[in-house]
Order: structure tokens, then sequence, then C-alpha cells
């Protein structure tokens, strides 16, 4: 049995004299066999991909390739601007809630002081 590959490389190799001489000594007149073989030839040519058919592709696949490397590097620098930004936002919220805890703790802590400076006066008025 003989392989795809190998059909194919049988194909790829086909003899259009070699074809067209077997015909014409089988009895097949000149002209039909003629016509018998442009039709395999032409089948072939359309049906299997050629060197330059491959290096077509494979110029269409390194530019689409390229392509998606330019999108790929824009879309990052876009998304690293934007978390460059979302994080800046953030240093400037966090510092502000920093700041007003901060205050808040302040505050506090001052109105403890005055609370405990207020009991110590009570404490030492009433022991005097």
């Amino acid at each position: 049995m003989v392989s795809k590959m190998e059909a194919i490389m049988m194909i790829a190799t086909f003899d259009t004299l070699k074809y067209f001489e077997r015909l014409t000594t089988a009895g097949v007149p000149e002209a039909q066999a003629k016509a018998q073989v442009e039709v395999i030839r032409e089948v072939i040519e359309d049906r299997l991909a050629t060197k330059r058919d491959f290096k077509e592709l494979e110029a269409a696949i390194k530019r689409d390739m390229k392509e998606l490397e330019v999108a790929v590097k824009r879309d990052m620098k876009e998304l690293e601007s934007r978390l460059e930004t979302k994080i800046k936002e953030l240093e400037a919220s966090l510092k502000h809630d920093m700041k007003e805890l901060e205050l808040r703790i302040t505050t506090r802590f001052g109105a403890m002081i005055g609370a405990a400076v207020a009991i110590l006066a009570a404490l030492i008025a009433f022991i005097k």
C-alpha cells in the first residue's frame, strides 16, 4: 500500500512524456493521449502546492505575525499606561486616606491626653 506522502511524490514527479508514449503504444490516438496528458498535468498543477506556493504562504504568515507582534506591543503599552494611571490614582487615594487617619488618630490621642490631664487635675484637687 502506498502512503499519502509517497502518492504525492509520485504525482509530483509525473512524467507526462512517458504517460503519452504509453497511451499511444496502447493504441490511444495521439490527440486523445495529448488531451489526457494535459488534463492530468493541469490537475496536478492545480491540486499540489509548489515551492512558490509555500514561499508565498510563508511570507504571508511572517507578515501576519509581524502585524500581530506590532498590535500586541501597542496593546501592552496601552495597558501599561492605564495601569500606571490606576497605580497613581491608588497612591493618591491611599495618601489621602492615610492623612485622614493620621488626623483622626492625632485628634483622638489629643482628646485622650486632654482627658488624662483633666482626670489628673481632678485627682490632685481631690487629694489636697
